[in-house]
Formats: C-alpha cells, structure tokens, sequence
C-alpha cells in the first residue's frame, strides 16, 4: 500500500474498546444529561440541539421534559442522532475535565500513529460520535494527549458511516484521491461503503471477534497494517 496518503479511522472497536463507550460514557452521560439540560437549556449551542432533537422526532413544540425523556430513551437505544452525539459530547467534556474517567486505547495504537504521522501520513477520525467527542476521546486517553496527530475529524454530519456517498464527501474534504486512503474499521459494512467510494480498506478484527472473510484484509491490531 505505498501509495497511501492518508489514514481514516474509526474509533469504536478499532482504536477503542466499545466497551469503555457503553460502560463508562453512555451511562454517564444518561445520567447527568437531565441536570445538564436544565443547567444549560439557556445557551444558544444546547437550544440548537434540543431543537433539532425534537425536529428529528417530529415533535412540535416539546417540553424540556418530553425533550430529556426522548434523549434518554435514544441513548438505550444507542441511536445515530446527530443532536444527540452533540449534546452527549458537551456532558462528556464535563466528564474529561473533572477527572471521572480517561478514554481508552488500545495498547499499539497510539505508538503506531505516531509512527504514521512521522512518515507523513495524514491521519483522520471518522466516527458517529460528534467531532467534539472524538477530539475529547484521543485528547483525554490513557496514552495521552494525541489529537496533535490528527489533520481532521468527520462525524455524521458529513453522512452515514453505511453510505458509499459519505465516503466520497471525506475524500474531497481531504484533497486526495479515495485510493490513496486507507479507512480502517471493525464493522463490514462501513468498510464496504468505503471501498465501494474508491477507498482502500483493512477490518480491526479485536478478540473474542471472530474472523468472517468478507473481501476485506482483516488484521488484529494496529501493527499488523503496512500502509
């Protein structure tokens, strides 16, 4: 793959355990979301996303109530709401800063991206979490700070994670032709999207996953990649 330019990566399952995000952030932004909205309903950047919560749910003229009620039931339900990762993302910052947790990563990863970027690779962040979120996730990791190794994050705003599309919108965002970058993810169906968008691919394939061919290279961790 010597002609990879840039790196895109996944977070869940690739460069973090997904359960650090089910086990540790979404209880806790389930939990303090309710004081959070009633603390900072008044700010121009949360009325923005309670708005657009209660627009995607079609609900006209929501109470803060039934809007909280609506979140908590989309963060059981782990939904794909923009306005939600934005919202969990500002109560998960709060977490950061005050010290209740540090993000994990696996333990090659942050030793093999900073190989990469020392070799001039370009390195990007395309997750469902809002780009805030993953800006706090690598800036706030047991291996330290590493956002200074990234050129750009992508969330959903920029599309679905499943459609071919999304793809080709980050390739002209990054300026470079889909096949010199390399999108690395644990889920086939993204990686599926990604390459159908010209892009080339690996599959993190993290213990106890099992190995399912699916036409992409499928590798266990970071060191095993050769781009």
């Amino acid at each position: 793959m010597s002609d990879i330019r840039a790196i895109l990566t996944d977070i869940e399952g690739t460069t973090s355990s997904i359960d650090f995000v089910k086990d540790v952030l979404f209880p806790y932004a389930r939990k303090h979301l309710p004081a959070f909205v009633e603390t900072h309903a008044d700010e121009p950047e949360v009325q923005h996303w309670l708005h657009e919560a209660a627009k995607e749910a079609g609900i006209v003229e929501a109470t803060r109530t039934e809007v909280i009620d609506l979140l908590i039931r989309w963060i059981d339900e782990d939904r794909k709401s923009t306005a939600l990762k934005a919202l969990q993302g500002m109560i998960w910052r709060e977490g950061y800063e005050a010290g209740a947790y540090v993000s994990h990563m696996y333990p090659e990863v942050a030793a093999r991206l900073k190989a990469w970027h020392a070799r001039g690779l370009s390195l990007y962040v395309y997750s469902s979490g809002s780009v805030p979120a993953q800006k706090l996730l690598f800036g706030f990791s047991e291996s330290g700070d590493l956002t200074p190794l990234f050129s750009g994050y992508f969330d959903t705003q920029t599309g679905h994670k499943r459609e071919t599309q999304s793809y080709a919108r980050i390739a002209e965002a990054i300026g470079l032709p889909p096949a010199q970058i390399l999108f690395l993810s644990d889920i086939r169906e993204e990686l599926d999207a990604a390459r159908a968008a010209g892009m080339r691919t690996t599959q993190l394939i993290r213990p106890p996953q099992p190995v399912i061919e699916n036409g992409h290279p499928a590798v266990a961790d970071f060191d095993a990649i050769a781009p």
